[in-house]
């Protein structure tokens, strides 16, 4: 048996068998049946379903989002983590230790020995960039599931995971989750797709190459501001916002910090809506980690979910005004001070060494002004815009430093 072989084999205990198929409930609705995946040209599915019924949109976050942590992992060499949603990602986070304050933002600061998991600390900031998105995410992990990670998993709400494999305590840990219903999906680490992939739409079948796209620090090497100096960090940093819109429904753009996209924006016609949706995202991720959000007297037993619409309501003063003295005895032990405006712009300013990505060029000067509000110091773009020179001078207005990586990064 090959190391590869015995390793797989270690890895899970359940016994699987192959097949070419797989017949589905339904598709993206329940009125669109009949349902299936399938191999055209009759080899076995790379994947296998350990547990669970995944459904046509579980597979395909879940098969986007492999790609995404695999490549993730080629590129910079580290584990890596990502929450799906709706076949775009929340967050994709390389498996570096989370300091004190970002254990406590992403609530998982009661997780004894996360620090010795890379796999759960890639999880943890996953899953902790934006929570209300990732709220019933799919889950990918470039790595074989340990013990650790499948705890912090079953503790969230999410439709499913999909990883090379899983110990016998995580699968264990996992099957229990959702009475017993939890999708759990292996696939294959070395399965490599067909060079071309067709879809249909309206009947008429639709043909390209695979992208197959590599997306490594040479692609930084053309800088075209005043500006040129590109920290290691930066790099790796842009390599995850650039991988993240890779799979990404564009339009979009991806901030990204300490190794993970901290806000995606996708799927909006304009590119500077994008711009905004991912700095405000961005945004609040940072004030999460302001003591005033950190330090809210939640009541005993309001639950993780609860949580994670209550912090963003007083970060972003949504439907319920939260602090109003008829709301905040349902929440608090305590009335909450209001976290002002000028408090948030105050502590936002000093933001700084921010990645940010986009999958096209940007077309005005607008986008860099609204990335420069979030904190946003690097910048890879295609490049390609009639307006190229009013993009540089907005970056030079600032000491940015913009890369042009002459690629596109959409994805449909």
């Amino acid at each position: 048996m090959s190391a590869l072989a015995a390793k797989r084999r270690s890895s899970t205990e359940t016994k699987v068998t192959k097949m070419n198929e797989l017949q589905l409930k339904y598709g993206c609705n329940p009125n669109q049946k009949p349902s299936r995946i399938y191999m055209a040209n009759g080899d076995d599915l790379p994947v296998t379903v350990l547990n669970g019924r995944p459904g046509y949109i579980n597979f395909l976050d879940a098969l986007n989002s492999w790609q995404l942590v695999k490549e993730l992992k080629e590129a910079t060499g580290m584990v890596c983590a990502a929450s799906f949603k709706h076949v775009s990602p929340t967050c994709a986070a390389l498996g570096l230790k989370l300091n004190d304050k970002l254990k406590r933002a992403c609530f998982v600061d009661d997780i004894k020995g996360l620090d010795d998991s890379p796999l759960a600390c890639a999880y943890a900031r996953a899953r902790g960039t934006d929570r209300l998105s990732s709220y019933g995410d799919f889950i990918a992990l470039s790595d074989v599931c340990d013990e650790l990670t499948a705890k912090l998993i079953k503790r969230e709400v999410s439709d499913g995971v999909i990883a090379p494999g899983y110990s016998e305590e995580a699968l264990k840990i996992l099957k229990e989750k959702k009475k017993g219903s939890y999708n759990i999906i292996q696939i294959d680490p070395v399965y490599e797709c067909a060079p071309l992939e067709t879809k249909m739409v309206y009947g008429i079948s639709f043909e390209q190459g695979h992208n197959d796209l590599k997306i490594t620090k040479d692609l930084f090497n053309n800088i075209v501001t005043q500006n040129k100096d590109l920290p290691e960090e930066a790099i790796k940093d842009l390599i995850v916002a650039l991988i993240t819109l890779k799979y990404t429904q564009s339009n979009s753009v991806a901030y990204a910090y300490d190794g993970q996209a901290i806000g995606v924006g996708a799927g909006q016609q304009s590119r500077i809506h994008c711009t905004r949706l991912a700095g405000s995202k961005a945004d609040t991720w940072f004030l999460r980690q302001h003591d005033k959000v950190l330090n809210l007297p939640f009541k005993k037993g309001i639950s993780r979910t609860d949580r994670d619409n209550l912090v963003d309501a007083y970060i972003n003063k949504n439907e319920e005004d939260i602090c109003a003295e008829e709301n905040w005895p349902k929440y608090f032990t305590k009335r909450p001070e209001p976290f002002t405006k000028e408090e948030m712009a105050e502590y936002l300013k000093n933001i700084d060494h921010v990645s940010l990505g986009s999958d096209a060029f940007f077309p005005f000067g607008d986008n860099i002004e609204r990335g420069h509000r979030s904190g946003a110091r690097y910048v890879a773009q295609p490049g390609g815009s009639i307006r190229d020179d009013d993009v540089i001078a907005t970056c030079d207005k600032y000491d940015m430093v913009m890369c042009f990586t002459g690629i596109r990064l959409f994805q449909h």
